[in-house]
């Protein structure tokens, strides 16, 4: 199972330095921003996710009282 996520781990990270080439290469500002975008609402899901699984486990426990 470590394996599988070591190797997950490594494909991240060259698709990382991947993006990172292209954006530095093509000089489009605009291409750039989208492309920040992109990571920081990806980056916020997860995060979203976990508060509301968070808020309805805090109301369910509160309820029961």
């Amino acid at each position: 199972m470590s394996i599988c996520i070591l190797l997950l781990s490594v494909a991240a990270n060259a698709q990382c330095a991947m993006c990172r080439a292209a954006l530095e290469s093509s000089g489009n500002a605009v291409k750039a921003e989208a492309v920040n975008d992109g990571i920081v609402f990806l980056m916020a899901i997860p995060y979203i996710i976990v508060a509301g699984i968070g808020f309805v486990v805090y109301k369910m426990y509160y309820k029961k009282k």
